[in-house]
């Protein structure tokens, strides 16, 4: 349930706020009996707030937002409904995802093809991030499968790292409004230590690929606890409590079935071009190129982020 007659919905779309998701909007919000009390634009014709008058609290925020999810995937738009209140507006911890979400590749899969294993290995992968097979049974299977293979592939692949478009500035941004930042992946540690590195990130945690004693060939199982979809939530509240930060005040990011824990622990939870059965499950979605799309939630227009990003 909405906890106050006061809502904010942050449209966004790359290409352009069309006139018929406009007109589809309006319909959706009159037969809710919503009126658009004020609109900022945050960026033109990309990218606005919509302040939202209600008569009485919506008594079901997560179907309301399954509706802006069906609109936004009509018009290719995104539309991202929250409370108007101080913590929209002062987020302090933002927590990502890494593979597919901060940087392009799937990790793992890198590995693999160099390996010479990659069909077999991306078949599970697609299979774990739809969550039609358990994430840890998963890296399991799909680390065995590297047995053998060169420890040399973690430094080739972390060497060859794609980043997400705006993953920079998203992160510079966020560190000048002094929020602090994580990687939580379920991906592999030699790779996430060059991202935290890059992105400028607060914490980082990972699983840890096995070697044999000189280090050299992996032995196709992993070290440690397992990072799955449970252990990210885990993570997610053990940095909040060191940072003393509450739970409105958490972004996550993320886009695999295993990311939904973690996502449903925040105070808002954006599935990032995620998974279909990862939009239908995430309180928000964002399905635009650029990580900085995420600075529109906050009520960040253009000119802030340009003065955020000038020095």
């Amino acid at each position: 349930m909405c906890s106050s007659t006061r809502l904010v919905a942050t449209a966004i779309c790359d290409t352009g706020l069309s006139q018929p998701f406009l007109d589809a909007w309006q319909t959706l919000l009159t037969a809710h009996s919503i009126t658009v009390t004020s609109t900022k634009i945050l960026s033109p014709s990309q990218a606005a707030d919509y302040y939202l008058g209600l008569e009485r609290p919506i008594v079901n925020l997560t179907a309301f937002r399954d509706e802006l999810f069906v609109l936004g995937q009509a018009h290719r738009t995104d539309v991202i409904c929250q409370d108007d209140n101080i913590f929209r507006r002062h987020k302090r911890l933002f927590i990502f995802d890494m593979d597919s979400t901060l940087i392009r590749q799937e990790v793992i899969d890198e590995i693999a093809r160099h390996a010479g294993v990659m069909k077999d290995v991306a078949k599970i992968t697609v299979a774990a991030m739809n969550g039609e097979i358990d994430f840890t049974e998963s890296l399991k299977r799909r680390v065995a499968l590297l047995q053998g293979c060169s420890s040399s592939v973690l430094h080739r692949v972390r060497s060859d790292l794609v980043f997400t478009e705006g993953a920079h500035e998203l992160c510079r941004a966020l560190k000048k409004l002094g929020c602090k930042m994580a990687v939580i992946s379920g991906g592999f540690m030699p790779v996430a230590i060059r991202v935290k590195a890059e992105l400028g990130l607060d914490y980082m945690y990972a699983n840890q690929l096995a070697t044999t004693p000189d280090g050299k060939t992996l032995t196709g199982v992993t070290v440690g606890p397992i990072v799955d979809g449970f252990r990210k939530a885990e993570l997610l509240d053990v940095i909040a409590q060191a940072e003393h930060v509450g739970k409105d005040q958490i972004i996550a990011v993320g886009d695999g079935a295993n990311d939904l824990w973690m996502l449903a622990e925040a105070g808002i939870g954006i599935a990032f071009n995620a998974k279909p059965t990862v939009q239908k499950r995430a309180q928000a979605r964002i399905n635009q190129k650029s990580l900085t799309s995420i600075l529109y939630v906050l009520g960040l227009t253009d000119e802030d982020i340009a003065l955020l990003l000038a020095t």
